[in-house]
């Protein structure tokens, strides 16, 4: 009997092997065709963009301000605007956004508040970045007073990527192998030296990665920019940073007014004359090299710090 249902079941269990094989290469398949299509309309309207902008592109270009001549307008000011509005974000994301994910991941206890707190952040890596500018315009616009100034920007994108940098810094902590903890405290380093010591260097790669992707994330963001009343036409520069009497460093330009290249863009878009459209594309251009070279540095960093 034995002898007899052996080769029925052999037979049915190489069935089931092939309709499975079957099934993984009609998913296969399916996944190849949806990745070209998705390739295939992302290449064309980047090609689309270089074809029409790359005609801008020019000293000029960088180091005028805008004009109401297309072909005397640039992006000075919206490239500026753009560095020191991510040097805003960097400053209030960062520290917050690190310390957060060290206390949650090495700190908190296991409890309702810990499960609520990672709940939230969760979700807030989820909401529309247009409710972002909303909070920000109703509580540091008008409730604190502070303007429409660089400082409001970079508090807004910086609430805006925190989520990011809080989850990319706990899956870096959680990565790092719980015997190197045991190993330090074995050595007498106390909580916080085993953390700041051993468990963050460990985890560099990832947060820096998190990091950078979230500015990535931030320096295209435009709703939350717009609604805080950022200006589409600046023809001057916030002050410098770094002034020539002491103490050398100004933080004037915090509260100076501001435009981006995604909010240059924007104005120009929405202009009738076909050579600002044909400006808009050239910003393009600008603002997707500067993404893919944020996003080339993350990938540079994690791997160099890998291999050490």
């Amino acid at each position: 009997m034995n002898g007899a249902s052996r080769p029925a079941s052999e037979g049915t269990i190489a069935r089931v092997v092939h309709r499975a094989r079957r099934s993984d290469l009609l998913f296969a398949g399916l996944g190849v065709v949806v990745l070209v299509i998705a390739l295939a309309i992302l290449f064309a309207l980047i090609g689309d963009l270089f074809i029409r902008g790359a005609e801008r592109l020019s000293w000029d270009f960088f180091m005028n301000f805008p004009s109401r001549r297309p072909e005397r307008a640039g992006i000075l000011s919206a490239w500026v605007g753009t560095v020191y509005v991510m040097i805003a974000t960097a400053a209030v994301a960062i520290p917050i956004g690190v310390a957060a994910g060290v206390y949650l991941e090495e700190y908190a206890g296991k409890n309702w508040l810990s499960d609520v707190i990672e709940i939230n952040i969760t979700n807030l890596a989820g909401v529309p970045s247009i409710i972002y500018g909303l909070l920000a315009l109703g509580l540091f616009v008008y409730g604190f007073g502070m303007g429409e100034t660089i400082k409001v920007a970079g508090l807004v994108l910086g609430l805006l990527i925190l989520p990011i940098i809080i989850v990319s810094t706990r899956e870096g902590l959680r990565s790092v192998p719980q015997q190197q903890r045991e190993a330090a405290v074995a050595l007498g380093a106390d909580k916080w030296q085993v953390t700041w010591g051993y468990v963050l260097p460990a985890a560099r790669p990832t947060i820096l990665t998190g990091i950078i992707v979230g500015l990535s994330r931030a320096i295209g963001e435009t709703a939350p920019i717009i609604t805080i009343g950022a200006l589409t036409f600046i023809a001057f520069l916030p002050d410098p940073p770094i002034t020539g009497h002491f103490p050398f460093i100004s933080f004037a330009w915090l509260d100076s007014p501001f435009t981006v290249l995604p909010i240059q863009m924007f104005n120009w878009v929405s202009r009738p004359q076909a050579a600002f459209h044909v400006n808009a594309a050239a910003a393009g251009i600008v603002l997707l090299g500067l993404t893919l070279a944020m996003n080339g540095l993350a990938i540079w960093i994690r791997a160099r710090l890998r291999r050490r």
